[in-house]
């Protein structure tokens, strides 16, 4: 599919917002506007990203396609869930699971990724609003099993795969009528009374967000597919009015959409270390910049050419770029 500046802003957009709201993480205890900051991130970010995810999967359905995804996102899964195992030990980290079908942290997006473009060559058979309906469904019902958890990421596979599925059946067309200035300005409205709502309601468990929980564990075994409907609700209206507001225009971090990969699969080394140090207190509004800050910086320094090159070959089994740098190199000496 052709590229377009939309969708990478937003691509980039979201990415900084996955870095920050994990470095602001530790956080949220002891802090009511820290919380409504994160948990108000969370009731959009994620779904965003599998949203247009979902869009970019209109090829998804035969079997090259399936082997070529398999080593797009398996593979490098397994790679650094290994390598995420041994940083863990290096550090000290203690809590985690040396389990392969066991995702370590931001990993489950890869498994469940994939998964999704398998459910997809069902789905896409079914009409789209009798699809939606059986997705949601499915969403809700996994809710009240308590064995379908973090083990292959299979709750948060179904229960985020309905944004998945709609980002399929959206075309350009239906996205960008999201930029009518009525739209717009109802956007912010719905983004402001989220974040009130999430404000006056501070016990709220972020488990509903994260989706890796049974109800029980949540703390409702029995209303709790009401409440992962109404979840449902806000973030598909969150996830729309943040679209809104995504630039169209070509823009200097444009570019830094087409590397959002790289950044997701390596910006745990820099928040795990965070975290295990405890290098960063909150005392002000002044620090939560300074933390944007930083989490700019992350995103830039993991989206640079010495860094994709460096770790092209774990994330897309490719050593091009490295290839074109010295292939480069070498031109430039003989010109000389």
């Amino acid at each position: 599919m052709e590229r377009n500046a939309f969708f990478d802003n937003a691509k980039v957009i979201l990415i900084f917002l996955v870095v920050f709201g994990h470095i602001i993480q530790p956080f949220i205890a002891d802090s009511q506007g820290m919380n409504t900051l994160y948990m108000w991130i969370y009731t959009f970010h994620m779904p965003a990203f599998i949203f247009l995810a979902g869009f970019f999967a209109k090829g998804s359905g035969n079997g090259k396609y399936i082997l070529k995804l398999a080593k797009k996102l398996l593979i490098p899964y397994l790679i650094f869930q290994i390598i995420y195992t041994a940083y863990y030990v290096a550090i000290g980290k203690s809590g985690w699971e040396a389990d392969l079908f066991y995702p370590h942290w931001s990993l489950w997006f890869l498994f469940s990724l994939f998964c999704w473009h398998i459910l997809l060559f069902w789905f896409k058979k079914i009409p789209p609003l009798l699809g939606m309906a059986i997705a949601i469904q499915i969403g809700l019902i996994v809710g009240y099993f308590g064995q379908i958890g973090h083990a292959f990421s299979l709750s948060r596979t179904f229960v985020f795969f309905p944004f998945f599925l709609l980002g399929f059946w959206m075309t350009k067309e239906h996205v960008l009528w999201l930029k009518h200035r009525s739209v717009k300005a109802v956007s912010l409205v719905l983004l402001a009374t989220v974040a009130v709502g999430v404000y006056f309601a501070p016990d709220f468990n972020s488990g509903w967000l994260l989706a890796s929980k049974s109800y029980f564990d949540l703390g409702m075994p029995e209303y709790g597919g009401i409440a992962r409907l109404l979840v449902y609700a806000t973030s598909g209206i969150m996830v729309f009015s943040i679209l809104a507001w995504i630039p169209t225009k070509q823009m200097r971090i444009t570019s830094l959409g087409t590397r959002t990969m790289y950044v997701y699969l390596l910006h745990g080394f820099f928040i795990q270390y965070f975290r295990q140090a405890d290098l960063f207190k909150i005392g002000s509004f002044i620090d939560v910049i300074g933390l944007a800050v930083i989490s700019a910086a992350i995103v830039f320094l993991l989206s640079s050419k010495p860094v994709l090159g460096i770790s092209q070959p774990l994330i897309e089994g490719s050593a091009s770029r490295i290839k074109r740098f010295f292939h480069k190199k070498r031109a430039n000496q003989e010109v000389w």
